[in-house]
């Protein structure tokens, strides 16, 4: 028995009366738009408990009753439904579902932030049949699901299986991307963009000489700046299979060495920030909004963003997504997200016919109908159509860009996300982000074995444990020292040693025993 669910099963079974529904929901049936053009009556109302992340936006965080809100009042009357929304705090995400699940107050429908049922924060929850397979009712009732979620989202949803969750997810978990400033290019008369780590380097020499502060951008904790990294692949919270063990990527000497000898020359030849290994995410977003960054990494549908800044800046400025550097193997780019986002969940004790409905109510959410208004909001309010094209206010104040982010992110629980197709489509940096996901990032990118649940040896030894695009901070604090000049790179193997002293030989052990028996572990190899 998993010692995550030892607590909760104490629960249930003290709790006999696994109501499971916890709220204002009864038992029932609904009658959801999806089924007909006919508006309900109140009595025909589905009604049911749900409960998600508020993704730490600051609308729905400030909201004094986010079921009265005006998007979710909207959502109701379009879907004959009555949601009763229970908030996870982003910032104590996963202390909100151990207290959920301890105190048996489970909602009928509970959406997972960490996405597959086996995470640590559904508590073993799924393993201990809290919650219902849904393969079934989703091959009946829901065809656009069916249709549209992809076969590794599926997968990841899946647990001894049987599908549980309905995600949130992504046709391409190629996200990160590769950004350089163009017009720095066609200063420096660089006529192609380059390839290789060497090309590479000769470019961003060629920026600091055109007086270019940061050449390349980076950022403490090597987060999204490891684009070399995953040219060598050997991005460090990711795992590898290496002479019958499975051991995290940095256990590849040799393209770790060449990886911390590229980071040691941009440093040496002031390519990038002397200070990086302290530099925050704010100053990191500063350097790149303000003009000072010659490259940087980031997710790709942030492209219309950075132009934006950058022409406020200076309307000569351009800046575009290109091929991530590769490595000697000829591949590149930056970690390979899950093929999942937050996923639903359906309580075991929800009635067989209310779980129709409620699969139906997620089901209309991948509909044009759905789209267009998580997308845009009310026609006649926040668009209007003009032959057939939209006419969309963008939101300008942050309050405005934060009640649309929630409309388009939290309320529309399940979609596609790798961006959002319709907006994007509407303008003509919104089509450079189009053919940047279709032409580059779907053609890069570097996945590992990944556990889906963490092991449980990370507690023990915390730092020697990666999270879920950092490495493990006894291996950074190493990088750091080598990149500095303060130990030689030449005793990476060393490092090595020390980490499997320190408790890795655990780690090691554990996941490599967790990959033989295929436990709450998915592999993203490409």
């Amino acid at each position: 028995m998993k010692k995550s669910w030892t607590v909760l099963l104490i629960g249930v079974m003290m709790m006999t009366l696994l109501a499971g529904c916890g709220g204002k929901a009864e038992e029932g049936t609904g009658n959801t738009k999806p089924e007909g053009n006919e508006q309900g009556t109140a009595s025909s109302k589905l009604a049911f408990s749900i409960s998600f992340s508020t993704g730490g936006n600051t609308y729905i965080e400030s909201s004094p009753d986010i079921n009265k809100d005006k998007w979710v009042l909207k959502l109701e009357e379009m879907t004959n439904t009555d949601l009763d929304i229970r908030l996870m705090s982003h910032k104590e995400f996963d202390q909100k579902m151990s207290l959920m699940f301890a105190g048996n107050e489970i909602p009928d429908v509970v959406g997972n932030m960490r996405g597959g049922p086996t995470t640590g924060s559904m508590s073993g929850s799924v393993e201990a049949g809290v919650f219902m397979p849904l393969d079934d009712l989703l091959k009946e009732h829901a065809p656009n699901l069916m249709k549209m979620v992809t076969p590794a989202a599926w997968e990841e949803v899946s647990y001894d299986g049987k599908i549980y969750g309905i995600p949130a997810w992504l046709e391409n978990p190629s996200r990160r991307a590769t950004f350089i400033r163009t017009d720095l290019m066609e200063k420096a008369g660089i006529q192609e963009a380059p390839k290789t780590v060497e090309e590479y380097l000769d470019m961003l020499r060629a920026f600091k000489r055109l007086g270019v502060e940061h050449p390349f951008q980076y950022r403490e904790g090597f987060k999204y700046a490891d684009t070399f990294l995953g040219a060598y692949d050997v991005l460090p919270f990711q795992f590898m299979e290496l002479n019958g063990e499975v051991v995290p990527k940095f256990f590849d000497v040799e393209n770790m060495t060449k990886a911390l000898e590229t980071y040691k020359t941009m440093y040496d030849e002031g390519l990038i920030p002397k200070d990086f290994a302290s530099l925050s995410q704010e100053d990191y977003g500063r350097n790149i909004n303000s003009g000072k960054a010659g490259m940087w990494a980031s997710n790709g549908e942030g492209l219309i963003g950075f132009r934006a800044k950058l022409k406020e800046v200076d309307p000569s400025m351009k800046v575009d997504i290109y091929p991530s550097p590769t490595g000697s193997d000829g591949k590149g780019g930056l970690g390979l997200y899950s093929s999942i986002s937050t996923t639903y969940y359906i309580n075991n004790k929800v009635g067989k016919e209310k779980a129709i409905e409620i699969i139906k109510f997620l089901d209309w959410m991948l509909t044009e109908e759905a789209d267009m208004f998580f997308s845009f909001g009310i026609e006649g309010e926040n668009y209007t159509m003009e032959d057939g094209k939209v006419n969309y206010t963008w939101p300008v104040k942050k309050e405005e860009v934060d009640e649309a982010g929630f409309r388009a992110n939290q309320l529309w629980f399940v979609h596609e996300l790798t961006y959002n197709k319709k907006q994007t489509a509407l303008t003509e940096d919104g089509q450079d982000v189009i053919t940047a996901f279709s032409d580059v990032l779907s053609n890069e990118g570097r996945g590992g074995i990944t556990f889906t649940a963490n092991l449980n040896s990370f507690s023990k030894f915390p730092d020697l444990a990666s999270t879920g695009d950092t490495g493990p901070k006894f291996i950074l604090d190493s990088m750091v020292k080598m990149i500095y000049g303060k130990q030689p790179i030449s005793e990476w193997p060393k490092v090595l040693e020390e980490y499997r002293a320190k408790g890795g030989d655990e780690i090691i052990r554990e996941a490599t025993e967790r990959w033989k028996n295929k436990e709450n572990v998915v592999d993203r190899t490409r």
